[in-house]
């Protein structure tokens, strides 16, 4: 006795198989582009201009000429700030999603940030 697998089963099947094929080409095809934190870092001059960058990327250090007093990160990830053009040194903020620092009167402004992904 042989079992038969009816026509819709069969149709379904292979629906989902080349659903599945198409996902996997879909994010394979993606993967080599640039992820972008999604969201504004927005940040205030010496001089009380207000700058916003929007959706920056994870990867690199990111200036901010001429430095921030105030830092609000608006993005889906945390950053991390820097005294230093240049995202290095001891001197840095872990700075969380949706939160805003304020610097010192007596502390330089932040130079730069990097993300954490």
């Amino acid at each position: 006795m042989s079992v038969t697998v009816p026509d819709r089963h069969r149709r379904r099947r292979l629906g989902v198989a080349a659903g599945a094929a198409l996902l996997t080409l879909t994010v394979s095809g993606c993967s080599g582009l640039g992820r972008t934190a999604v969201g504004p870092v927005t940040y205030t001059t010496e001089r009380h201009a207000v700058i916003s960058v929007h959706s920056p990327s994870v990867r690199g250090c990111h200036r901010m000429p001429p430095g921030a007093h105030e830092v609000h990160n608006g993005t889906l990830v945390d950053i991390v700030l820097y005294r230093s053009r240049n995202c290095t040194g001891g001197d840095t903020t872990y700075l969380a999603t949706n939160l805003t620092d304020f610097t010192e009167p007596r502390t330089g402004p932040w130079r730069s940030y990097t993300v954490v992904h």
